[in-house]
């Protein structure tokens, strides 16, 4: 058995694997259970066949369980979206050259996502005189890593069993230290189907943990105590940061012990409770408003890892004008490479901790003196819902505020032209942030993975995704998942009928080279017919009543699907609204 410390068992007697001839591939499904994972996402491929096999008759499709799924890119979406809730790697098995070309915009999402998965592939033979005619030969690729390899942690190709369960060892590891990514390891078909004659030893798994993050260095630490303790008007930029409760209260605490003003970012998950009185709102790479006043203003400013600092800056404080303070707290720069530009522009800083935020949060408050004052949590007003005719956007984020209220729900994804400052966020799996890439269709997929996350921690949230149309219908069947795996999930379908993002573009473009504006629909709409998106959800096993369409009946709809999800429920509630994006934010700060 893999892992033990003492001695090494014959082939076949371990009291966890049944006796049988040991191949290649049973090692590898031993390393997969070592590491504790609970599943294994993938759309099945005869490339992996001996995998698979072992998967299901060496340990048993338990730790990790097969989850079957409908494309390899929802395979790898699910574990986005499980990573989002644990911080912790899912595994991933992909089908040869052709599975891990469906899967890179998955892969490329969960890498901009900075989140942690380990996805396994396979290739034909690479001994030539091993391939089956054809079809082995089109599903074998030298250097197959390539394909992936400017957009994950690390790649490998083992060429013994022996050193796949290295590879999976280290992995593991690479993946979910921060800044987190995807890893790949290819496994030749040869590889898994070999003999294992004698059974090899293992160092025991307990060996090989994650690595603690960095301690923030001594004298810029110094430097930044002195500069925030200084400060009256300090403010924060609340960026990347992990899922757990601890890390959530450290952060408040910080801003009270500093009285520092916060903003939290559109594409990344929850940073700051949004009902927090130092909460100036939400932001998105435009700073304006009483967010860019409140930077602007600011005689220190902490960045926690945000997305894009160096644009952040810039935008601010044009080069040459007066700014505060700058510290910048991040360790991403270690995986900043030069096929993508993921990284955004080069942050002007005066002092840097290279270290995730939390840790360097927990130095803060330790060195800090000042008190932290009493904090009263604000009330929203926003209105009811109320008239009937045409549903806006507006009125649709207005009736989820009302109906989701005083419930424990996840948000797993908010669509383009969404309200800033449209929830209520006051726990750190409140809100999940984006896709990571922009990469159309993985909505779906991550909802049904952060559910299957909730779950598995045991959480009694209920994960909404609330989706545009285009996102919906291009991820369709990861749907499916949500009812094999008996999900509670609500698919919020915000439905223009449109891919409106392009139209939107088309009318910027048109007005600007004074052209007809009412063109701009044309090759952007879902039309002709019109997609029955109730009726496909209802066919792949969730519930979905008849599309709302009139806003008298828009309030009772949304509570009704909270409730049913609330039970137990996977749902797909089809909303029809206007082509529009929302400009204005639904609650304003000051």
């Amino acid at each position: 058995m893999i892992g033990e410390k003492k001695s090494s068992k014959k082939i076949g007697v371990s009291k966890d694997f049944p006796d049988h001839q040991l191949y290649g591939s049973d090692l590898i499904a031993e390393a997969l259970r070592e590491q504790a994972f609970p599943y294994i996402c993938l759309n099945p491929g005869a490339s992996y066949r001996g995998l698979h096999d072992s998967l299901v008759n060496h340990t048993g499709n338990e730790t990790p369980k097969i989850i079957t799924c409908m494309h390899e890119e929802h395979a790898v979406g699910i574990a986005q979206g499980y990573a989002k809730i644990t911080d912790k790697a899912l595994a991933v098995a992909v089908h040869s050259n052709v599975g891990l070309m469906h899967a890179s915009m998955g892969i490329f999402n969960a890498w901009c996502d900075r989140l942690p998965m380990l996805i396994l592939g396979a290739t034909g033979p690479l001994d030539a005189a091993k391939r089956r005619p054809w079809i082995e030969w089109i599903h074998t690729t030298i250097d197959q890593g390539s394909i992936v390899r400017g957009f994950t942690k690390w790649d490998d190709q083992p060429a013994s069993p022996e050193a796949a369960v290295e590879s999976i060892r280290r992995g593991v590891t690479l993946a979910n230290t921060a800044p987190s990514g995807p890893v790949y390891i290819n496994l030749d078909v040869t590889i898994q189907e070999q003999e294992v004659v004698v059974r090899p030893k293992f160092d025991h798994i307990s060996y090989f943990p994650t690595p603690d993050h960095a301690e923030p260095p001594k004298a810029a630490l110094a430097k930044v105590l002195k500069i925030l303790s200084r400060a009256n008007r300090p403010f924060i930029f609340c960026g990347r940061g992990g899922r757990s409760e601890t890390e959530w209260r450290n952060r408040i605490k910080l801003a009270e012990k500093l009285g520092a003003r916060t903003t939290t970012h559109t594409k990344l998950p929850a940073g700051f409770p949004t009902t927090h009185p130092l909460f100036i709102g939400e932001t998105g790479w435009r700073l304006n408003g009483p967010v860019l006043d409140a930077i602007r203003a600011a005689d220190a400013i902490l960045m926690l890892d945000w997305l894009d600092g160096g644009n952040a800056l810039k935008l601010a404080f044009p080069p040459g004008s007066p700014r505060p303070p700058i510290i910048n707290v991040s360790n991403d720069f270690h995986i900043h490479r030069g096929w993508s530009m993921d990284y955004g522009g080069l942050a002007a800083v005066d002092v840097s901790i290279p270290t995730v935020p939390n840790t360097a949060v927990t130095s803060l408050l330790d060195g800090l003196a000042k008190p932290a004052p009493v904090q009263q949590l604000k009330e929203w007003d926003v209105p009811l819902v109320l008239g009937k005719g045409e549903i806006g956007v507006m009125d649709l984020a207005h009736a989820f505020f009302h109906a989701s209220k005083g419930r424990e729900i996840c948000l797993t994804s908010r669509p383009l032209g969404w309200p800033l400052n449209a929830n209520e966020i006051t726990h750190p799996h409140g809100f999940l942030g984006h896709t990571g890439g922009g990469g159309l269709g993985a909505g779906t997929s991550i909802a049904v993975g952060a559910a299957l996350g909730l779950r598995e921690i045991g959480s009694r949230r209920r994960a909404v995704a609330i989706l545009g149309d285009g996102d919906y219908t291009m991820g369709l069947t990861a749907i499916w998942n949500a009812a094999t795996l008996k999900l509670p999930i609500l698919f919020l379908i915000v439905n223009n009928q449109s891919y409106y993002n392009d139209e939107d573009h088309q009318i910027k473009i048109a007005r600007r080279r004074s052209r007809p504006e009412e063109n701009a629909l044309i090759g952007q709409r879902m039309q002709g017919p019109e997609p029955n998106l109730a009726g496909l959800a209802r066919n792949l096993g969730l519930e979905a009543p008849e599309p709302i369409t009139d806003l008298a009946n828009l309030q009772s709809a949304v509570i009704h699907s909270l409730d049913r999800v609330e039970n137990g429920a996977a749902v797909v509630l089809d909303v029809r609204v206007r082509q529009e994006y929302v400009s204005n934010a639904m609650v304003e700060f000051s």
